[in-house]
């Protein structure tokens, strides 16, 4: 017999929130703004935010250090990848976010029958402007970012540190998130159910979450019941 749920963990990027400009929008503007052609992608940017998180003490040291590496990579000097840091720090504003489809209705229900928390790949002043901007930091009893808090998700340790803020055992929790690599095997890896929204993507996952959402809406009504 499965265990009551008893908790959920939500991932904030692209599951609770987005931007209401995307990271390849920014990357246009900060390219054209230092003066140089692309060379890499919001796709590349994505992939490798987690491996500068544990050594930067901020999201702009993290991206600026990202990005001179992108620019040593492609046979530019490192400032170069500064200098589009630099451009993407100013366009970029973390509190241009909005909630994601059902998200509103899926925290109302969860904060009424669950204990809640985010554990979230971001540096903790860019998610709390996020969450501030959207008023919906009082939504969860601990936010846990992976990356300083704790090693970053798929790593099962920011899930374990909500876990122990909450008070629950794995197997009465389950993680709410977007991605697969991070979300769904970092769940996993930890012991938990996993609750993973698509947002278009197709095919077979791997890994294969516990429940698939169409929107978060679908929380109002949990597959685990």
């Amino acid at each position: 017999m499965t265990d009551p749920v008893e908790a959920v963990l939500f991932d904030i990027d692209d599951t609770i929130c987005t931007y209401t400009q995307t990271i390849a929008d920014v990357l246009d503007v900060a390219f054209e703004r230092a003066g140089v052609e692309p060379f890499f992608t919001a796709a590349d940017y994505r992939a490798r935010f987690p491996e500068f998180a544990a050594a930067s003490d901020g999201v702009r040291e993290l991206r600026a250090k990202c990005f001179a590496s992108f620019a040593t990579d492609a046979g530019h000097d490192p400032s170069v990848g500064r200098a589009v840091a630099g451009a993407y720090a100013d366009e970029r504003d973390h509190a241009q976010v909005h909630l994601t489809d059902g998200a509103g209705d899926a925290l109302d229900h969860a904060t009424e029958h669950y204990r809640v928390a985010a554990v979230t790949n971001g540096p903790p002043e860019m998610q709390g402007q996020k969450l501030e901007a959207l008023g919906i930091r009082d939504r969860f009893e601990t936010v846990v970012h992976g990356g300083y808090d704790a090693p970053a998700k798929p790593d099962p340790a920011p899930f374990r540190r909500a876990l122990s803020v909450l008070e629950t055992a794995p197997a009465r929790t389950v993680h709410v998130g977007n991605s697969l690599d991070s979300d769904v095997a970092g769940a996993h890896a930890a012991g938990l159910r996993s609750a993973w929204l698509p947002d278009g993507a197709t095919g077979d996952p791997d890994p294969r979450p516990d429940y698939t959402l169409d929107t978060l809406a679908d929380l109002t009504d949990p597959p685990w019941r």
